[in-house]
């Protein structure tokens, strides 16, 4: 589905983040409000060969997989007027020319008692995609990450602010495959940075 059929006679929409748009959205808007979604769990299972790596190495970045008993948390940004048309165009290059994802509307649940569901926008990159990389292992997936690199900058870095955000914004929800890959990339790239220290004392 397409973004502007989604939005079509739209002055207001809100656009869920769960990925880099935590902490980096880099596009107009009114609020922001953190919360999740249901439905759905993160994956770091899709390949990034612009971002976060290239085309020989390809980093790792989150999707979201259908799981019914399965929640995703992150934020939602309102954007209202003008914004609205200026962040889809952002999005569609930032998100889909270069990232592969596809739109859904989902339920979002704002963090908080009796606060209503609204409807959001999420980018999400399914398998059918070319740059979909499919599961393995926490330790592969850090190792991964831990040596790859692109235009925005280390996949570590990535994964170091997403599992951060967790941390700060939401304490109390578990994400064992987030921080499981966390914990192996850092093993790995403090043995690469040992190892490199090594080399240059030679």
């Amino acid at each position: 589905m397409k973004p502007q059929h989604i939005t079509t006679g739209k002055t207001s929409l809100w656009i869920f983040g769960y990925g880099s748009l935590v902490w980096k959205p880099d596009f107009k808007y009114r609020r922001s409000q953190v919360g999740y979604i249901q439905g759905y769990k993160r994956r770091f299972w899709h390949g990034d060969n612009f971002h976060r790596g290239n085309d020989m190495l390809p980093g790792r970045v989150v999707t979201l997989i259908e799981d019914d008993d399965a929640s995703t948390w992150g934020v939602a940004f309102e954007v209202t007027g003008s914004e609205v048309e200026e962040s889809l165009k952002y999005l569609n290059v930032r998100e889909t020319v270069c990232g592969g994802y596809i739109t859904k509307m989902v339920d979002f649940f704002p963090e908080g008692e009796n606060q209503p569901p609204v409807q959001a926008l999420v980018y999400i990159a399914t398998s059918d995609n070319a740059l979909y990389l499919g599961p393995a292992s926490p330790e592969m997936i850090g190792i991964q990450i831990a040596v790859c690199r692109g235009k925005t900058g280390h996949n570590l870095e990535y994964l170091l602010r997403l599992a951060e955000f967790m941390r700060n914004s939401c304490p109390h929800v578990e994400d064992n495959h987030l921080f499981s890959i966390e914990k192996a990339a850092l093993t790995m790239a403090s043995s690469l940075t040992v190892a490199s220290f090594l080399l240059a004392a030679q």
